[in-house]
């Protein structure tokens, strides 16, 4: 059976030199776009390629009327797969993400890689720390795999736009959920977008909140407990943060809880506040 939501360190050590497995050092700092690099560069799981928030996992290029699209947006399908293949990934490959940040970025693509329909995909749970905990050995050494051959298969996951959004204000049916700290969800302390804010009507549920103080993932069952608190149904549901990235960590937990089918907006509070005509709300 694949991994399709969490590894452990332990079980990935038992396949880190199978051929069919592919490792992706998801590290990134927000506020130092070369900082993940640095750090795969320093050391990293042996076998592992390195994958970039900002041009692997997104396209900044404006919209099709040159609209801003966040700081995060995805890119055009089609270009991810091929990023797909140029890190070896196959039909039957089994993918595993992992960063130092709590699954922060490693999420994003474990969600990106479910959006081209590929299932076999896992976060390692507790990240690069938990591997060290181990004793488990890092290489400096960069490595490249043989080109992959998948294909796009039918979505595993579904997004939704800001028009759709905005619907969603006029006649709310869904529940939006903002992944952000409660400081940022508050409108305080924003140092990443020009507006502080967060979408009227939104809940807050801070990714961080998904971890144990380990910083491994909370139970299956606790997890589902605390989400289903928040909403009605996940389906009922759309999940959104700053840019479209940890988001895909509330996605995952919800994954781990059974609690599947919420929708992500990638384009968040980020594209959302460019806007001036969009309503903002602050405070709790």
């Amino acid at each position: 059976m694949p991994y399709t939501t969490l590894i452990s360190a332990a079980d990935l050590a038992r396949h880190v030199q199978d051929a069919s497995w592919v490792v992706l050092d998801c590290r990134h700092d927000l506020t130092n776009q070369d900082a993940g690099r640095t750090a795969y560069a320093a050391g990293h799981i042996p076998g592992a390629q390195f994958a970039h928030l900002d041009t692997d996992m997104s396209d900044k290029s404006p919209g099709q009327n040159g609209e801003f699209r966040g700081r995060h947006p995805l890119p055009e399908r089609n270009a991810f797969l091929e990023t797909l293949r140029r890190w070896g990934v196959n039909h039957g490959s089994q993918v595993i993400a992992y960063d130092a940040q709590g699954g922060m970025f490693a999420a994003r693509l474990w969600w990106m890689l479910r959006w081209a329909g590929h299932e076999a995909v896992a976060v390692l749970d507790g990240g690069l720390q938990a591997w060290q905990a181990l004793g488990l050995p890092l290489a400096s050494t960069p490595v490249a795999r043989p080109r992959g051959n998948v294909e796009p298969h039918y979505p595993l996951t579904t997004t939704v736009n800001v028009d759709d959004v905005l619907a969603n204000l006029r006649n709310p049916v869904r529940t939006v959920v903002d992944a952000r700290a409660p400081d940022r969800f508050r409108g305080e302390n924003e140092t990443l977008d020009p507006v502080g804010g967060h979408i009227p009507g939104a809940k807050n549920r801070f990714f961080k909140d998904n971890l144990q103080g380990d910083g491994h993932f909370k139970p299956a069952d606790q997890l589902r407990q605390e989400f289903t608190a928040l909403i009605t149904a996940p389906e009922a549901s759309i999940m959104q943060c700053g840019s479209g990235a940890t988001a895909c960590h509330n996605l995952l937990a919800m994954e781990i809880a059974g609690l599947r089918g919420s929708a992500l907006y990638p384009g968040s509070w980020s594209e959302w506040c460019a806007d001036p005509a969009r309503p903002v709300a602050k405070g709790d």
